[in-house]
């Protein structure tokens, strides 16, 4: 998905780095400093609740020994959400799959180093919380990547929205989410970053794209991989999807690279678009994309 042309179409432009990515806010107006202020506080209380890339996060002091650690902001609406996908996928995705993927190489010092497939381990067996504390029996990586830059796209929205007027748009590199700002988005194709496969105008809502083409390395290693055997997708090459808000939307692209994926998107109300690697195309009976090749089949 190429969305950043799009978001110059607000009048106010605000670039920086956050979470290992780059942002874009758009605004009608120019953002005071209080403004950017209130927004660095939001990413950074998420990003040392759950980055498994920073020493001192909840889910790093939890992956070193395990036990017990006061529950962050968001507890249980993102490990309920996970539970929730981890089930429609039979456990192809799993609250607990950093270590898997640390294993395989995308770890906190990026080492690329890949050290072999695993599993990740029983979460419902490892993994419990509550109101207040969050907890695991054995130590273990947490990793909420599914749909956490999602969830970190609405909090950033809605803090802004309330903050200031008109339009908005909130673009993190592939997770995006747009309130009164008419935006026309390319769907990136996966194996040629020049092209699209289509479009889709919003003006209101969410739009997440994942593919297998980012964050790539090693011999066909990738950061979308199996919870259950630690190898990485093959059959999916790109998923985008389409929710009201950026943390249905991030979850649904995640959780269409495996089978139950359609069937979670259309409990929660989400459209979606999906390339395999052989080049087919297939899409929600609602998807609200222009797609640019007609070969493709609708899901039932």
């Amino acid at each position: 998905m190429t969305p950043p042309a799009a978001v110059r179409t607000t009048p106010e432009i605000w670039r920086f780095e956050a979470i290992g990515t780059r942002w874009e806010v758009g605004t009608a107006q120019a953002l005071t400093a209080d403004d950017r202020a209130a927004v660095a506080e939001a990413v950074d209380a998420f990003d040392r609740a759950w980055s498994r890339f920073r020493d001192d996060s909840a889910v790093t002091t939890l992956a070193r020994g395990g036990g017990a650690v006061a529950a962050p902001a968001d507890t249980d609406l993102l490990l309920s959400r996970l539970a929730e996908i981890a089930d429609a996928t039979g456990g192809a995705v799993s609250p607990l799959v950093g270590g898997v993927l640390a294993r395989r190489g995308y770890d906190a010092g990026m080492s690329l180093t890949d050290r072999g497939a695993e599993p990740a381990p029983l979460w419902r067996e490892t993994l419990s919380w509550t109101p207040d504390m969050l907890r695991l029996s054995e130590p273990a990586t947490i990793d909420v990547g599914a749909l956490g830059k999602g969830r970190l796209v609405d909090i950033v929205h809605d803090l802004l929205a309330e903050r200031t007027s008109g339009p908005l748009v909130v673009d993190a590199s592939g997770d995006l989410r747009v309130s009164g700002a008419e935006l026309r988005i390319a769907l990136e194709h996966p194996f040629d970053t020049t092209r699209a496969i289509g479009v889709v105008t919003a003006s209101s809502g969410a739009v997440c794209a994942s593919a297998t083409n980012r964050r790539r390395w090693g011999d066909g290693l990738h950061h979308v991989l199996d919870a259950r055997t630690g190898i990485p997708v093959r059959t999916v090459a790109a998923t985008w999807a389409f929710a009201p808000e950026a943390m249905t939307a991030d979850a649904v692209a995640t959780a269409l690279f495996f089978d139950g994926g359609p069937e979670i998107a259309h409990r929660w109300g989400a459209e979606w678009v999906r390339m395999t690697t052989d080049g087919r195309v297939d899409w929600s009976p609602g998807n609200p994309a222009e797609l640019f090749r007609r070969t493709a089949t609708v899901a039932s």
